[in-house]
C-alpha cells in the first residue's frame, strides 16, 4: 500500500472550459505543491489537464513520473462490432489536437464521432448528478450520440463516470461505455517502489468549498469517510 494525497483543485474546476493557458498555469500550480509534499508519482487526474498540460509538467519536472489521463480512444477501437465509437468529452478536450493524435494512431479504420459535453462537467462538479437538470442537458447530446450509431462510447471526462447509470439508460444497453480509471491505476501501481518505512495513509485536499465534493467522495472506494482538508493554492 502507498501514502495517497488527492487534491481537488475545486476552486478553478472544471477546467474544460477554461482557456487552456490558464489550466497549464494552474496544472504547475498544483504540482509544486505537491512536490513540496515529496510526491514521486503524479497521477494527473483529469482529461482536458493531460491533454493541455502534461507535456509542460514532464519538462520542468523530468525527475518526476507523471501518469496521465487520456480518453480511451484505443480500448474503445478496439472493442467495437460495428467500427463505430463515439468520444464525450469536454470542450477543450474534443477541440485539443492530443485528441486527434489518439484517434490518428488508434483508430484508424474506425469512425469517430466527438461529442462536446458542455456544462457537463459543471453540473457534476454540484452534485446534480441525480436531478432532472442532468437529464435535461444529457438528452440531446445523447441523442447526438445515438444518431451517430456507435457502439462504444467512451467517458472522456473523469466526472462523467459519476453519471455512468443515467448514460447508460439515454444510450442503450448495446452501446459499452469505455473508462481508463483501471488501466491508470495499473500503471501507478507499476511505477510506485513504497520502502518498507512507508505505510498507507490517505489525506484528501479541495482548493476551495464544495457542498458536493463529500457527496462525490462517498462513492468512491476507499475514500468513503475522507476528511477534506484546505489548501489554499
Amino acid at each position: 500500500m502507498a501514502p495517497l494525497l488527492y487534491l481537488g483543485d475545486v476552486a478553478f474546476a472544471p477546467y474544460g472550459e477554461r482557456d487552456p493557458a490558464e489550466v497549464v498555469a494552474r496544472c504547475e500550480r498544483i504540482v509544486d505543491h505537491l512536490v513540496t509534499s515529496d510526491a514521486g508519482v503524479i497521477v494527473v487526474a483529469c482529461n482536458t489537464a493531460t491533454v493541455l498540460g502534461i507535456d509542460a509538467l514532464r519538462a520542468r519536472w523530468p525527475e518526476l513520473a507523471f501518469v496521465g489521463v487520456e480518453p480511451g480512444v484505443k480500448p474503445a477501437a478496439a472493442l467495437t462490432a460495428t467500427r463505430r465509437i463515439a468520444v464525450l468529452a469536454t470542450p477543450a478536450t474534443a477541440q485539443s489536437a492530443r485528441l486527434r493524435h489518439l484517434i490518428g494512431t488508434f483508430a484508424a479504420g474506425v469512425h469517430v464521432h466527438i461529442e462536446p459535453c458542455p456544462g457537463l462537467a459543471a453540473l457534476i462538479e454540484r452534485g446534480a448528478y441525480d436531478a432532472g437538470e442532468l437529464r435535461s442537458l444529457l438528452a440531446p447530446l445523447c441523442a447526438n450520440v445515438r444518431a451517430a450509431r456507435v457502439d462504444t462510447v467512451v467517458l472522456g471526462c473523469t466526472h462523467y463516470p459519476f453519471v455512468a447509470a443515467a448514460l447508460r439508460e439515454l444510450l442503450g444497453t448495446q452501446v459499452t461505455l469505455v473508462d481508463t480509471a483501471d488501466a491508470v491505476a495499473e500503471r501507478v501501481a507499476s511505477l510506485w517502489r513504497c520502502s518498507d518505512e512507508q505505510r498507507a495513509r490517505l489525506r484528501v485536499f479541495s482548493t476551495g468549498a464544495s457542498a458536493a465534493m463529500a457527496t462525490l467522495l462517498k462513492r468512491c472506494t476507499g475514500l468513503e469517510h475522507a476528511v477534506v482538508e484546505h489548501a489554499p493554492i
